[in-house]
């Protein structure tokens, strides 16, 4: 395969649910055995076309499924970065907005806490070395807000992703 049909055939594409909610972002071979197998339907056409053997397909830009898919609404997990854009890039304890943070559990771990959304907050280095292994209790030190786990969203994926033109439509914070 030359390096121009690698990159249309593994271009994005954006599949959306039956009721046309954004469901996945996959490749154009895939959108293409979707459409294939007759289960899923071009919205929006990309740049392009492959040809087969025996037919020829127009790369898509957004396919909308025929069926329902039940998408389970996945919890977030615990990482560091994560957990810096949870806080807003910002230390917990004096509020200074900086992107050189630390991990710093409110109970910690060597006094039995655990590596959970409810006890882990970003902190600058300094109040993280003032905080040190001393319980809130123990210190003068206060948190700026209360920790908790971030709400699940199913449309995540495109937090950091480069939205192409042709989806705005279908997304519901771009349709504006």
């Amino acid at each position: 395969m030359t390096t121009a049909i690698k990159k249309t055939i593994n271009s994005p594409v954006l599949l959306l649910n039956q009721n046309y909610q954004p469901l996945n972002v996959c490749s154009a071979r895939r959108a293409i055995v979707l459409m294939s197998k007759g289960k899923a339907e071009v919205i929006v056409t990309g740049l392009g076309e492959i040809t087969g053997a025996t037919s020829a397909y127009t790369i898509p830009s957004v396919v909308r499924l025929f069926y329902m898919v039940k998408k389970p609404i996945v919890k977030r997990k615990l990482s560091r970065r994560a957990l810096f854009y949870r806080d807003n890039f910002t230390c917990q304890y004096c509020g200074t907005p900086t992107r050189k943070l630390t991990v710093d559990h409110i109970i910690p771990r060597c006094r039995g806490g655990k590596h959970q959304w409810n006890n882990v907050v970003s902190a600058c280095v300094p109040c993280n070395h003032k905080k040190a292994e001393n319980l809130l209790s123990e210190t003068s030190m206060k948190l700026l807000t209360t920790p908790l786990a971030p709400k699940p969203n199913p449309y995540y994926m495109f937090y950091h992703r480069n939205i192409e033109h042709e989806w705005k439509p279908f997304i519901p914070w771009e349709s504006n």
